[in-house]
């Protein structure tokens, strides 16, 4: 299996949040965001990782979503080590 666009584009929407609190969210605006952004956060919110269909904040599923993404992210941009 591979991650399609669609998936990519939820992984960034969610690096987005900031995980140190729960009281900071997004707004995604459909009017200027980049319709593939708007799209993706919807699907977010649809899955039920989301409060609301342009971002709010994160749902308990949608933080330990986060995290793993955010994680993933780390550990894909971290120089790799030589020995």
């Amino acid at each position: 299996m591979t991650y399609t666009p669609e998936m990519l584009e939820e992984l960034k929407v969610l690096c987005l949040f900031n995980l140190a609190t729960t009281q900071e969210g997004i707004k995604v605006h459909s009017s200027t965001a980049d319709p593939a952004k708007v799209a993706a956060t919807q699907r977010l919110h649809e899955r039920g990782l989301l409060t609301q269909p342009d971002g709010g904040y994160l749902t308990g599923l949608g933080h330990d979503a986060a995290v793993q993404a955010q994680g993933l992210l780390t550990i894909l941009t971290t120089a790799p080590v030589t020995t």
